[in-house]
C-alpha cells in the first residue's frame, strides 16, 4: 500500500473520530464544563456573599463593642457622681451630727460648769461661814441667817464672773 492511501485512510478515520466524539461526546464534555463553571461561579459568588457577611459582621461587632464601651462608660460615670454624692451627703451628715454633738458638749460643759460654781459657792459660802463663826468666837445659824448667807453667795458669784 502506498502512503498516499494511508494517509487517506487514517485521515478519514481521524474525521470520522472527530466527527463521533464531536457529536456524542463533545455535548457530555461541554456540559460537564458549563456545570463546572456555574459551581464554581457559584461558589466565587458565595465566597463574595460569605466576605461581605463576615465584614457586615465585623461592622456590626465594632459598632456593638463601641455601644457597649460607651454604656460602660456613661455606668462608670454615673456611679462615679453617685458615689460622690453619697460622699458629700456623708459629709453632710457627719458635719451636722459633729456640731450636735459639740452643742451638746457645749450644753453639757456649760451646766457642769454652773454646777461646779454653784458648788463652789457653796463651799465659799460655807468657809465664809466657818470664817465668821471663827471671828465671832461663836457659832453662826445656817438656818437662822439663810437671807445674809444666800445675799453673800450672790455677791460671791456675781465677782467670781
Amino acid at each position: 500500500m502506498s502512503i498516499t492511501i494511508t494517509l487517506l485512510i487514517q485521515g478519514l478515520a481521524f474525521f470520522a473520530v472527530a466527527w463521533l466524539v464531536m457529536q456524542f461526546g463533545w455535548p457530555s464534555i461541554m456540559s460537564a464544563i458549563e456545570t463546572r463553571q456555574k459551581k464554581i461561579a457559584e461558589g466565587l459568588a458565595a465566597a463574595d456573599r460569605g466576605q461581605k457577611d463576615l465584614d457586615d459582621a465585623r461592622a456590626n461587632a465594632h459598632e456593638i463593642v463601641k455601644e457597649a464601651r460607651n454604656k460602660a462608660t456613661q455606668i462608670v460615670d454615673q456611679a462615679n457622681r453617685r458615689s460622690n454624692e453619697m460622699v458629700e451627703d456623708a459629709k453632710g451628715v457627719a458635719i451636722a451630727e459633729g456640731e450636735r454633738l459639740i452643742s451638746v458638749a457645749r450644753a453639757d460643759v456649760s451646766s457642769e460648769a454652773g454646777r461646779a460654781r454653784a458648788a463652789l459657792t457653796q463651799e465659799v459660802a460655807s468657809l465664809v461661814v466657818a470664817g465668821a463663826s471663827q471671828l465671832l468666837k461663836r457659832e453662826v445659824d445656817a438656818k437662822a441667817h439663810a437671807d445674809l448667807l444666800s445675799e453673800l453667795s450672790a455677791r460671791i458669784t456675781a465677782e467670781a464672773r
